[in-house]
């Protein structure tokens, strides 16, 4: 805004002063005595000159009086030292006829008779000749600011006018936002940060439609065995086996539940209003404390390796979201790792890294960037789907949220190496 501001400041200044020296030059040109006003001029001092010579110098002002009072013209007689000014008294010196301003309306015109006289004859000027052209040069002046104004705003409008064109559109729901600015147009940020807004209103627009899809497409298995319990309990000769039935439902009933809290936990972070509760967090405690627990949740067969490095007793955070984030990497890797899992936090003072990785099969090159999309699931032939393909997304939600990122690249351990970073200063 300030480099805005500052250039067209700049341009009207110039613009003003440009014009102003213009309008100066014109008017000076103007009122310059032509050389036909000189020739008449110098003709009435010979002939005033020439009367006095035949007289005294004690009777040349009554004599100037006499003629200025029979002629009509206005004349006076000074000495050479009621004049001011060098460059005057230089040119009168000179022989030449000199011009002084005296009021808005009045003019002299001087010619020096001898060394101690000089005649000068006064005229007062009309407004009528003057005054159009006046107003003539103060139009052109306005004009002239109006144009320069015009072809600084001109660029602008059109920007604004294919800004405007592209919003409308998108606000039609064609759900494609494209506009061409000049990276040097001041509405520039402005067109950047709409596209920014339309790409994450597109986003989100595609996140519901795949959850709505997902979620029609979970539900309606549980649903199916419910129904098909139901019609079963309701065939079944003793209450053992309605027992039993309903025990299967209530299962159906908890991975219904499962998959709306899931959903819902997810729906939270694709909210543009979510508030996040920063504090300095001891992570030197809670990384090795949870990853104990994952361990032991996972059974005997796996080692949970973890490595604290950096001031790791003060991380900003969410602790809340980070915390959650950090499960699903580690129970993903767990669930993935043939036996060794491995998780590193880095504490910097600028950005704050975490790394977990397994000895697992790892991920495909080409699958890296869709495992982090809602409901994606990479499912082998014959293993058991568990979960609903949130988790990663999850991750990924909560560091977008903390300013900063999570990649998937191959690990040493032979699988997968997920690493979350995010600003030491987040938030």
């Amino acid at each position: 805004m300030a480099r805005h501001f500052l250039g067209l400041y700049l341009l009207i200044a110039g613009t003003l002063a440009a014009v102003s020296w213009a309008q100066d030059a014109l008017l000076q040109l103007y009122s310059r005595p032509n050389a036909t006003d000189d020739a008449q001029v110098s003709l009435a001092f010979s002939i005033v000159k020439g009367r006095l010579r035949e007289l005294p110098d004690a009777q040349w002002k009554s004599e100037v009086a006499t003629l200025a009072a029979s002629s009509g013209i206005d004349m006076e007689l000074f000495s050479t030292a009621d004049i001011v000014g060098r460059q005057t008294l230089d040119e009168l010196a000179r022989g030449e006829i000199t011009h002084m301003q005296g009021s808005a309306q009045q003019s002299w015109t001087l010619k020096q008779l001898d060394a101690a006289h000089v005649l000068a004859l006064e005229s007062v000027e009309s407004d009528t000749r003057r005054e159009p052209f006046d107003w003539l040069l103060t139009a052109g002046f306005y004009a002239a600011i109006a144009f320069v104004i015009m072809i600084w705003l001109w660029p602008l409008t059109r920007d604004l006018r294919s800004l405007e064109t592209s919003a409308r559109r998108f606000g039609d729901r064609s759900w494609h936002f494209e506009v061409a600015v000049n990276p040097r147009s001041p509405v520039y940020s402005l067109a950047a940060t709409f596209k920014k807004m339309a790409a994450r209103i597109d986003g989100l627009i595609a996140s519901h439609r795949d959850m709505s899809n997902a979620v029609s497409h979970e539900i309606r298995t549980p649903l199916s065995r419910m129904q098909f319990e139901i019609e079963l309990a309701q065939a079944a000769a003793g209450l053992p086996e309605v027992r039993e039935r309903l025990t299967h439902i209530k299962a159906d009933i908890g991975a219904i539940n499962d998959l709306v809290n899931a959903t819902m936990g997810y729906a939270i972070l694709e909210r543009a209003d979510i508030a996040l509760n920063i504090g300095r967090h001891d992570f030197a405690v809670l990384i090795p404390a949870i990853a104990e627990s994952a361990r032991h949740d996972a059974g005997q067969d796996h080692h949970v390796i973890t490595d604290i490095r950096g001031n790791a007793g003060q991380v900003t955070c969410d602790v809340h979201l980070l915390e959650s984030a950090y499960k699903n990497l580690l129970y993903n890797a767990l669930r993935f790792a043939k036996r060794n899992v491995r998780v590193t936090l880095e504490a910097g003072d600028r950005i704050n890294q975490l790394t977990v990785e397994d000895d697992g099969p790892g991920i495909p090159i080409e699958d890296r960037d869709r495992i982090f999309e809602s409901f994606v699931q990479l499912q082998r032939s014959g293993e058991v789907k568990q979960g609903f393909g949130l988790g990663l997304a999850i991750v990924k939600r909560v560091m977008e949220w903390h300013g900063g990122s999570v990649v998937v690249d191959a690990s040493p351990l032979g699988g997968a190496r997920f690493t979350a970073s995010w600003p030491a200063d987040a938030g």
